[in-house]
């Protein structure tokens, strides 16, 4: 399957870089600093600065891709607006090249953070038990509001669309090894689910490809 990574580079986007070319199959690696890959001989690398990019600079990376996945999410303050700023791009070169799959990755409190086209979400997760619903949801809310925000708006941006999408909502996110060993929740965050690595999620994107039952779903995932 020939793949079009985004940010691949970072948490969950390498390990799908490297989980992709594990699998055999012919990827394209989105960065903004190539150096950053290392020694990578086999994936083709576009150089591209997804907070400010268009449709146009991204139209080589998607062109002729089986799938688009993306690993897009701001690290800190300076970076926040970059999910739905580069999803957008790619969305749209998407359109523009017939591209039709596409996976990102979000957040697990993101269903229930106002957004433009979804200015009255539920109040809270039907997946998330008391502690999560009343301690630390609403906690980590506060503190990633503008984070959330940004994820909010890129969900938006990928219903709206008429691509075959997925989004993936993990809660706290990891660096433990791959363990192929989590569970899944469609239109939900998972039940009791608290964490999952980032190797877990990148393994969920791409299982994801194989299973049309999960296109324009919103699939929670944890431990």
């Amino acid at each position: 399957m020939k793949l079009t990574v985004l940010a691949a580079t970072g948490g969950i986007g390498r390990h799908l870089l490297d989980q992709a070319l594990e699998r055999g199959h012919d990827v394209t690696a989105v960065v903004r600093n190539p150096a950053k890959l290392g020694e990578q001989p086999w994936a083709r690398v576009v150089q591209a600065d997804l907070a400010t990019a268009g449709p146009a600079e991204l139209r080589a990376a998607v062109e002729g891709a089986d799938a688009v996945l993306s690993g897009l999410g701001a690290v800190g303050k300076a970076g926040i607006g970059v999910a739905e700023h580069g999803t957008r791009a790619v969305i749209g070169a998407m359109r523009q090249t017939g591209v039709r799959r596409l996976v990102v990755v979000s957040a697990a409190p993101v269903g229930t953070v106002p957004s433009p086209d979804r200015p009255h979400p539920p109040r809270h997760d039907p997946g998330e038990g008391p502690v999560l619903r009343y301690l630390l949801t609403p906690l980590v809310k506060r503190v990633l509001r503008a984070h959330y925000a940004d994820l909010a708006r890129m969900e938006d941006a990928v219903r709206a669309s008429t691509l075959d999408w997925t989004v993936v909502r993990p809660p706290r996110l990891t660096d433990k090894a791959l363990t192929r060993d989590y569970r899944t929740a469609h239109g939900r965050n998972v039940r009791g689910g608290g964490s999952v690595s980032r190797a877990d999620v990148a393994h969920c994107m791409l299982r994801s490809l194989d299973d049309p039952g999960t296109i324009r779903q919103v699939l929670g995932i944890a431990d």
